[in-house]
């Protein structure tokens, strides 16, 4: 998954306070693991950071469901809180930062904020249960869960990692390098295996009659409060600096002076100077603008990159509710569509050391210099084609949608249950003739297009004797059962039922009233009626049934599909074994592409990610001095809040087809990789170092001047008076 480092400054080496204890010096010895280098105190902290990644992937995999299937909210409304959520939690690391930086320190901004945080979990999940309060109770509560959330997981995020290599010794660097490399691998770990149990819970228990998205957002606030348990316990063991300054607000404050300054001096009487950041040298250290120039020079470079993360992002969103409408059956073993997510942190597992240990020293042997920015510009092209590749599922997966009737146009099944052929006549229409259908070899029959003018009648005839007529409305499709006398006819549905559940209604042909049961939801299918619609799982059914006498009796149901929409008709009662025969229509076709063909675009993506994340981080780190790399990380996560912002805006205008919209962000990242890879042609890569070099030639330089003081025994100078 896309993480970043941390904002926060680290390495200092003044006091320190211990957590509900007196001071204490950072540098005392500390408990270490079983004799080495490494601290104690890590280990509370990589099992923090595990648990609170647990609870914020477990918790997002399945929010665009929750906003789907239990707030009832539209796909493009779901997309855009979706990726809201996800662009606030990436834009409060620059509050987080600052605090820990220059009021609370670290520990203390951790502690806070992780209440916030557990709080935020907490409201969600009371939000997620159906008898607390009306629809608008449960989104308001989901709302104020969703922020709390926000800003507890973005004000540790720049908090945790500095706070682990806070706990090195300077001598220590090694150990403190594998620490992040451990670190790091928590982060997967916690996004693998929460992915994977989140979905579990919220689809293959049921609670309160349907989905259980109190326990799958339950789950996860009992993992946040362990990890703020965790990390407490480990108070007496951390190395906890107080608050050194914000390097962040002296950037702030180092471009905001020179701006205002270049305003000030506009007029041609001033000279120009050869960098608009000069302008700060009154006010500011030449150190500091140095620093920021080359701080900028990268900046500028990020301008482009946000278009990555509103393609990467989406894996949560868009390519969710494709596998929705999948089929994902793997012979036994049925995944559910929020699953999917588990492949990214499963393939940048394993995609890493591929690129690191095979990939990139292979391309070195061939003498190519494989610089940064065309690795991230490639990184950009994979993402570009990972959503072709999901524009072409997107468009297959749509050939199993039903087709929808014309303007002009009705649709009509003739389900014939009469003892001979019957004939469906009306105006403008040739007469058709539908024969009888047999119940041991029965096949779902086709449905009948006919011209409609707007609303007109359709005759049914059986040998010439008529025996039911009925209005159809265009663009509008039916299902008609016919009798030896009579007719049952009834709207059918024009679109897949949700969330790649499967939905049954009965028409009953039995005298007595039927009350069926199927996992909780139960309907009543009166005698010559059709019944309302179940929705349900995926699976091979068999119903209960309360018949007028109140004798239980069985009606298998088969094996009702993914996406797929059933009829049921009740035929016939076995009094004894206890049976209702049942004969099913399939009047919506399941879906029949299969989920494992989103697999190509989430390698594609996660290959994107591996050149375009891992080596963006890498190069922006080698670019800017150490004071600035908290700058750097800020940057870097505003990207991702921004991308964000894009998907949320092109959702909320809701004005393209899926397929369309997919092209439209592949294009679009196309378009920007190469800018771009124009912008990195261009770019003078610099060497921080070079600035350390030159600070302490400056101060040798100083040295080597001799003090005026000094000059001035040796030469024997007098003081004189001199009138002017």
């Amino acid at each position: 998954m896309g993480e970043g480092g941390d904002l926060s400054s680290s390495g200092q080496k003044t006091g320190v306070k211990k957590f509900f204890a007196k001071e204490s010096s950072p540098t005392r010895r500390v408990p270490t693991l079983c004799g080495t280098n490494y601290p104690l105190s890590i280990l509370f902290i990589i099992v923090n950071e595990f648990c609170e990644r647990f609870s914020f992937y477990g918790m997002k995999a399945v929010l665009t469901l929750y906003f789907l299937n239990y707030l009832h909210w539209d796909e493009n409304l779901s997309t855009t809180v979706y990726h809201a959520f996800t662009s606030l939690c990436y834009f409060t690391p620059i509050i987080g930062a600052p605090i820990a930086d220059a009021w609370l320190g670290k520990f203390n901004t951790i502690f806070w904020l992780s209440i916030v945080y557990v709080v935020g979990h907490v409201i969600k999940s009371v939000g997620a249960i159906p008898s607390v309060g009306s629809t608008e109770v449960h989104v308001a509560l989901s709302m104020i869960g969703l922020i709390a959330i926000a800003f507890g997981t973005g004000g540790i995020k720049p908090c945790v990692s500095a706070f682990g290599g806070d706990q090195f010794a300077e001598e220590h660097a090694q150990e403190r390098g594998k620490f992040f490399s451990i670190f790091y691998l928590s982060i997967n770990a916690g996004s693998l295996i929460s992915t994977f149990v989140t979905p579990v819970l919220r689809g293959d228990v049921q609670c309160f009659g349907t989905d259980c998205y109190a326990l799958a957002f339950g789950v996860p606030a009992a993992l946040m409060f362990f990890a703020l348990i965790v990390f407490v316990c480990g108070s007496g063991m951390y190395k906890k600096y107080p608050p050194q300054g914000n390097i962040l607000a002296s950037v702030f404050k180092c471009i905001g002076f020179a701006i205002k300054n270049r305003w000030n001096h506009r007029s041609k009487q001033y000279p120009k100077r050869e960098h608009w950041l000069d302008w700060a040298s009154e006010k500011h250290s030449k150190k500091l603008i140095t620093e920021v120039k080359m701080v900028t020079k990268v900046l500028f470079l990020y301008i482009p990159l946000p278009m990555f993360w509103a393609l990467f992002d989406q894996q949560g969103s868009r390519w969710t509710l494709q596998a929705t409408r999948m089929n994902a059956d793997f012979g036994g073993f049925v995944i559910q569509p929020d699953q999917m997510q588990i492949l990214n942190p499963l393939l940048i597992l394993i995609l890493i050391p591929i690129f690191d240990l095979g990939i990139y020293p292979l391309i070195k042997l061939c003498k190519i210099n494989f610089k940064p920015i065309p690795k991230m510009t490639i990184g950009m092209i994979l993402a570009a084609l990972a959503f072709a590749v999901a524009t072409v599922v997107e468009i297959k997966t749509n050939e199993t949608n039903p087709v929808v009737p014309k303007t002009g146009e009705s649709f009509l099944q003739v389900l014939n249950f009469a003892n001979q052929e019957v004939t469906i006549s009306s105006q403008g229409n040739s007469p058709v003739n539908q024969p009888v259908l047999n119940p041991e070899d029965f096949k779902d029959p086709e449905y009948l297009k006919l011209n409609i003018t707007d609303t007109q009648e359709v005759h049914i005839t059986r040998g010439g004797a008529h025996i039911c007529s009925f209005p159809l409305t265009s663009k509008t499709a039916y299902s008609v059962l016919v009798e030896d006398t009579r007719c049952i006819h009834t709207k059918d549905p024009n679109e897949k039922p949700s969330n790649g559940q499967a939905s049954v209604r009965f028409i009953n042909l039995l005298n007595v009233n039927i009350d069926v049961g199927i996992g909780g939801k139960n309907v009543t299918a009166e005698p010559g009626k059709v019944s309302g619609e179940i929705q349900l799982k995926r699976g091979k059914i068999i119903a209960k049934s309360l018949t007028g006498n109140t004798e239980d009796y069985d009606i298998d149901l088969g094996l009702l599909d993914f996406g797929g929409a059933y009829t049921a008709v009740l035929k016939s009662i076995d009094n004894v074994n206890k049976v209702i025969e049942a004969i099913k229509i399939e009047d919506v076709a399941a879906n029949s592409f299969h989920v494992a063909w989103q697999v190509p675009q989430y390698f594609l993506m996660s290959a994107g990610e591996v050149m375009f994340s891992v080596t963006g981080l890498e190069f922006s780190y080698s670019q800017a001095p150490t004071s600035m790399k908290s700058v750097l990380q800020a940057g870097w996560l505003l990207t991702v809040a921004f991308g964000n912002v894009i998907v949320l805006i092109v959702a909320q205008a809701g004005s393209l087809e899926q397929w369309a919209e997919f092209i439209l962000f592949g294009a679009l990242l196309v378009a920007v990789s190469i800018i771009f890879s124009i912008m990195g042609y261009f770019y003078v890569p610099v060497n921080p170092d070079d600035l350390k070099d030159e600070d302490e030639n400056e101060e040798e330089n100083k040295k080597k001047i001799p003090d005026f003081y000094e000059m001035s025994q040796d030469f024997n100078i007098e003081e004189k008076k001199t009138k002017i």
